[in-house]
């Protein structure tokens, strides 16, 4: 037997009716005839689908460019795109969130070479803004803070130089930044001598940072981070302070000074969760991840352990290129941290994956321009219960 397709035709009566009649599929002998699926009842089912999705989801908006556009205004525009200029956008708002919320203490972490990468100033605004209460930091990131401030500089350089020729040019590279390992040295015998004249008194990281930026003050030709911060008394942590420059620069003051004062890092601990415990809420900024992030994160467990459970930060905010899937805290999601109850399950989190020196100069400036009201009202926290 031949086969042969079923033939109908449609009339205005059948669609107006919604009536259309289920049209097989040509038979071969032996073989069923499986139903093609109703034409109308396909462009129903598409358009509850797309009404479902207007109302659970927002559709993607291009940026649109203007002149003298702000900074502002594009990163509110990146809110409405997709990958990294989303989160962006979204972490510009979190962090606004963050400093409109009078309740919220909130936590700056820093690690990488940021200073070196121009970002001093980025950091002063920070801190002068009241966009951070406390700050931790890599003993690098301020050793070098200090060495700009003391009038030394960091140079552009390239990054595919020959570093045997550096080397014997006592020239130091940070990819494509050139430093002067001479005018180091210079750095190092400042801090040293500053640092011996503490005496060998007990101190934790914030005291060391405090009294070493007052004193270094009168001898600062530039604004730094650590300076603004002595100026406007907002903490400066440094827990892998050997780590660095810094503790290079400590060592020296004991070996050519005969001494240096003791850090004791677990009193570091218990100041920097003191601050915590006497919070309301809690938010962070974590620029890179490294000690900086974890020591800020792990003050939520030592909180519950000590029996005045906080429930985890209630704002987060992360700028990192690192990937959560090698298992290293820097690339860690803030999704992750709430298993370990660092993160509170309802905090308002937002995750950049991109360069820091892009994305921080970016966010900053957009708080700063969105949020000037909420700043300038933002009181300067102070912690009287920790020791001067």
């Amino acid at each position: 037997m031949c086969a042969r397709s079923a033939i109908h035709v449609w009339t205005p009566e059948d669609i107006a009716g919604n009536t259309l009649p289920v049209v097989r599929k040509a038979r071969t002998a032996g073989e069923g005839a499986p139903e093609r699926p109703n034409p109308i009842e396909e462009v129903k089912s598409q358009r509850k689908a797309r009404h479902s999705m207007a109302k659970e989801h927002r559709p993607v908006e291009g940026i649109r460019i203007k002149p003298r556009m702000t900074v502002e205004d594009i990163v509110d525009q990146m809110q409405g795109t997709a990958f990294q200029a989303r989160s962006l956008g979204n972490a510009a708002k979190v962090w606004s969130n963050m400093v409109s919320d009078h309740s919220t203490t909130i936590f700056l972490g820093l690690a990488g070479a940021m200073i070196p990468a121009g970002m001093r100033k980025v950091m002063c605004t920070i801190i002068q803004r009241k966009m951070a209460d406390v700050v931790v930091s890599t003993g690098a990131n301020l050793y070098h803070d200090i060495h700009e401030s003391l009038g030394g500089s960091h140079w552009q350089g390239d990054a595919s130089a020959d570093d045997r020729a550096l080397e014997k040019k006592m020239i130091d590279r940070i990819y494509d930044v050139f430093a002067s390992e001479e005018s180091f040295e210079e750095t190092d015998g400042v801090i040293a001598e500053a640092s011996a004249k503490m005496g060998p008194i007990r101190l934790t990281t914030r005291q060391y940072m405090l009294r070493l930026g007052r004193s270094l003050l009168p001898r600062f030709a530039r604004e730094g981070m650590v300076g603004t911060a002595a100026k406007a008394g907002v903490p400066i942590f440094c827990p892998a302070i050997a780590d660095s420059s810094l503790g290079i620069s400590l060592l020296l003051a004991r070996k050519r000074h005969g001494g240096c004062p003791q850090l004791d890092l677990v009193a570091d601990i218990d100041e920097i969760t003191q601050m915590v415990q006497n919070s309301q809420n809690t938010g962070v900024v974590y620029i890179g991840g490294g000690t900086p992030k974890n020591y800020i994160q792990q003050t939520q467990v030592i909180t519950k352990l000590l029996g005045k459970d906080k429930g985890g930060h209630k704002y987060a905010v992360q700028v990192t290129t690192d990937s959560p899937q090698w298992g290293g805290l820097s690339g860690c999601t803030l999704e992750e941290s709430i298993s370990w109850g660092k993160v509170s399950p309802r905090a308002r989190t937002a995750t950049v994956h991109a360069d820091a020196t892009i994305a921080l100069p970016l966010l900053v400036a957009a708080v700063v321009s969105s949020s000037s009201d909420a700043l300038r009202k933002r009181e300067r926290r102070s912690f009287p219960y920790l020791s001067p």
